[in-house]
């Protein structure tokens, strides 16, 4: 029985007339200003006519790369993540690589198995490139996760809308105490002087930095007061903690929700005790998820690229990979303001 082989680069150097060499420098896109235009052209068309494919699988192994990234995120549940996979998809493919996405594992000091360093870093460096972590707790986080992460023979981390970290690793944050400022402005602005705040109970530095950015400034409002309540990023447990805020004796005339899907909870808290929104009571979320135009009246919050995170870290990852160190961005959020707040109900 005969078998049909594949055309190989050595069939393709020999149809173009060039070497072995001039073969990957051309179909690995590494030809400009080592090989002319016409024999780049060369080379490609005798590839084509050959129906040559280059192995990626043995090239890779060759050069020691998977030419793969590992997205971790908190949860697959949230509508947020799926634009920071997006976008850090797009670069990616851009450049060769392939993303994969994983959750954190419920115990982040767990060792999985095969893995002599454990934590939510410990996949084989073999199978990855580099890891983008997002949505870390604190640094110190970082600090225990990525021993010697930068370190020869370790996997190269950027961390996403996790905080600063010194010299540990590149990171990408969002500006999400601008974002607080900005819905803190906003609604003081209108003439609110008693601000709830649904805080989500989740122990990320994203949301630690929402709640310490309202609460200074506020602090720095003559006048204007604000109460807390946390509950999970879940709409029955934010209709819960809103509905104790609403029912307090001094009830806030506006709250502020770290999400929008916190912010839906508000709302059925708010209708459930027959206030109306934005009339009786005005309502803010973070975020701009789909969700935040789905909502009746529609969502003031804040919007985050969350697409152009992933795409920035993604370009970051690729520095560090190149042997570049790049610097810590910072991408700013944009107040979108809608239909649920107004001026406080007259006293």
């Amino acid at each position: 029985m005969s078998t049909i082989s594949r055309p190989t680069s050595r069939d393709v150097a020999h149809e173009a007339g060039v070497s072995q060499s001039t073969v990957s420098l051309v179909l690995g896109d590494k030809w400009p200003g080592r090989v002319s235009p016409a024999t780049a052209r060369s080379v490609r068309s005798a590839a084509e006519r050959l129906g040559y494919r280059p192995n990626t699988a043995a090239r890779n192994l060759r050069l020691g790369t998977t030419r793969t990234v590992l997205l971790m995120v908190p949860t697959l549940s949230a509508p947020f993540f799926g634009p920071v996979y997006t976008g850090a998809a797009r670069v990616a493919a851009r450049h060769g690589f392939g993303v994969v996405v994983s959750t954190w594992p419920d115990d982040p000091a767990a060792h999985p198995s095969g893995s002599p360093t454990g934590g939510p870093f410990a996949a084989p460096h073999e199978a990855i490139d580099g890891v983008l972590a997002s949505s870390l707790a604190t640094s110190s986080m970082i600090t225990s996760a990525t021993p010697g992460m930068s370190g020869a023979g370790t996997t190269p981390v950027v961390t996403l809308d996790s905080g600063p970290a010194g010299d540990l690793v590149p990171t990408v944050d969002f500006g999400v105490a601008d974002g607080m400022r900005a819905i803190t402005a906003h609604l003081v602005g209108l003439g609110h002087r008693r601000v709830g705040h649904v805080a989500a109970a989740v122990d990320q530095w994203t949301f630690h930095a929402r709640a310490d950015a309202l609460t200074a400034a506020v602090a720095a409002l003559p006048g204007v007061s604000v109460v807390r309540d946390s509950c999970a990023i879940d709409v029955a447990s934010a209709k819960d903690a809103a509905t104790r805020l609403l029912e307090r004796s001094d009830r806030p005339t506006a709250l502020v929700c770290d999400d929008d899907q916190i912010a839906a909870g508000a709302y059925k808290a708010a209708r459930a005790l027959g206030l109306d929104v934005p009339s009786d009571l005005s309502v803010t979320g973070f975020d701009d998820v789909l969700l935040a135009t789905a909502l009746e009246p529609e969502l003031t919050t804040v919007r985050l690229p969350a697409e152009e995170m992933g795409a920035q870290g993604m370009t970051a990852l690729l520095d560090l990979l190149a042997g570049r160190r790049p610097e810590p961005r910072v991408l700013p959020g944009e107040l979108i303001v809608r239909g649920s707040t107004a001026p406080p109900p007259a006293l």
